[in-house]
């Protein structure tokens, strides 16, 4: 019939009714949003895989740890352990709920663990003394000079908090990057592109021509048209994904977990060792800054009762598990890495599109060789996409959000990369007016980033939600920032005026 009522298909003699046409659009635009959800489910399984991999390598180290301590303090510390147990069950607990997201300061519960420890300690190994709370602020007062529990304290927090701020960073990345892909994936097409798609489809079926696949560079116009806003996820995404393996090579290097993670338990009973091996000295000092505690009215057991013998402590390495995981992270990672502008080619192949030297494919008007140029990738590529009309002044939000989520999580690691914590809090205090293209990873990142590992209060960045991962929150710590800004344009407008 003649195809005067087609609003889609060339309006030649056609096959098809407007109903059909209306349709063969629905069928098109479902079937493409399926394909488009199929392609982001499987870059969400590889990383939701390589996150639980890590994750679950990383919590066994952790676990094994605490274990190993149970199992040996008693029969090592007798009541020193026994009556300090709580101490240490804490300790552990810290760090779990740090690598799980929470807003805790590492440096801090760390310095926590061995004041307490030292306070509970110095009472079991002078019990014929009266020790008040207030001799014991005394005493924690001089502990930095003494260093009862020698260089260990110092050594594991450095090394503890390198390993345990990149272990949480490259955990996160993981799911950051998949809940990005799944976003993105769910970004409904344009009315122009479900024409376009349908075109490109079906329009064929319409001409009587349904086993005339469309011409490659039809097809890759077509979808690049309309997947414009994902292209423009390239660069960040290249940059989280570098990242990521930087990390990694730091968590099997430089901060290995596997022996840093894996070995707490016995810096542990080396710093009670030389707190034990050192008591008449440090307690002569304490002594001499803090005064002569009262002697004790109570009974008590003596020190010399309880149990010092040498257990043995070993640490098991999984240190060729932990290669094995990095390894495979590194190979998924770079696979990955040029996902959001080799998805048009992989859409293509899906649709069954002919080759372009094909001069027998549906170029969109009948059988033929498809004659116009194949767009470049991204939204400002498209001014002049002969097949889908693009506002290249109206991006997606849905899809910048995304692109800002990439660049904070990607930051993230580059601190982390350099020892430097951030947190999951606010996204005001992050790379502000950076533009795209802006942020990157690592080596390049990190040099521009934090110098050294601190004590400081750790960086603050918005996480999009993760199930048990991150903190919510809101505050104005953007106001000083804001005000010293406001401070320098006066500055530099003044220099100008005197001038």
């Amino acid at each position: 019939i003649l195809g005067e009522h087609l609003r889609i298909c060339p309006q030649g003699y056609t096959c098809c009714t407007s109903e059909m046409e209306e349709n063969f659009a629905n069928k098109s635009r479902s079937e493409f949003e399926a394909m488009m959800k199929e392609a982001g489910r499987s870059v969400q399984v590889t990383l939701t895989a390589q996150h639980r991999s890590f994750d679950s390598y990383f919590q066994d180290l952790l676990n094994k740890s605490e274990k190993a301590l149970y199992d040996a303090f008693p029969s090592m510390y007798g009541e020193l352990y026994t009556q300090n147990m709580k101490v240490f069950k804490d300790l552990y607990s810290e760090l779990r709920r740090y690598y799980r997201g929470s807003n805790i300061n590492l440096e801090e519960a760390l310095n926590e663990f061995w004041t307490h420890l030292l306070e509970r300690l110095f009472k079991l190994m002078n019990p014929q003394y009266h020790i008040t709370d207030e001799y014991l602020d005394c005493m924690v007062k001089h502990a930095e000079q003494h260093k009862p529990f020698g260089e260990v304290p110092r050594d594991l927090k450095v090394k503890a908090t390198r390993a345990f701020i990149a272990a949480r960073s490259y955990a996160q990345g993981f799911l950051v990057g998949s809940d990005v892909v799944k976003k993105v994936s769910q970004v409904s097409l344009s009315h122009e592109c479900t024409r376009a798609i349908m075109k490109l489809m079906y329009c064929p079926h319409c001409r009587g021509m349904s086993s005339v696949k469309p011409c490659n560079n039809y097809c890759l116009n077509v979808v690049k048209g309309c997947l414009a806003n994902q292209a423009d996820l390239n660069t960040e995404w290249k940059y989280l994904m570098d990242s990521l393996i930087v990390v990694a090579d730091r968590i099997d290097g430089p901060y290995n977990v596997d022996t840093v993670i894996g070995t707490i338990h016995m810096r542990i009973a080396e710093a009670i060792s030389n707190l034990q091996e050192n008591k008449d000295s440090i307690t002569a000092k304490v002594f001499q800054g803090c005064g002569n505690p009262k002697i004790s009215t109570k009974s008590s057991s003596s020190e010399d009762k309880k149990r010092r013998g040498k257990v043995a402590l070993e640490a098991k390495s999984s240190a060729q598990a932990l290669e094995m995981l990095v390894l495979d992270a590194k190979g998924n990672l770079t696979a990955l890495k040029t996902y959001w502008i080799t998805l048009p080619s992989s859409l293509c192949k899906k649709v069954m599109a002919s080759s372009a030297a094909d001069d027998k494919c549906w170029n969109g008007m009948t059988k033929g060789s498809y004659l116009p140029e194949v767009m470049g990738d991204g939204l400002a590529n498209q001014i002049n996409n002969p097949e889908v009309e693009v506002d290249i002044t109206k991006p997606d939000m849905t899809i910048r959000q995304q692109i800002m989520q990439l660049k904070i999580m990607t930051n993230r690691l580059g601190n982390a990369n350099i020892g430097n914590d951030v947190d999951f809090q606010d996204a005001s205090d992050d790379m502000s007016g950076s533009g795209s293209g802006d942020s990157c990873p690592d080596d390049v990142c990190g040099k521009r980033l934090s110098k050294s590992p601190s004590t400081r209060q750790p960086e603050t960045h918005a996480i999009p939600k993760q199930s048990g991962h991150g903190i919510n929150g809101a505050s104005s710590r953007s106001l000083p920032s804001a005000f010293l800004l406001l401070l320098s344009v006066a500055f530099i407008a003044a220099q100008h005026l005197w001038r």
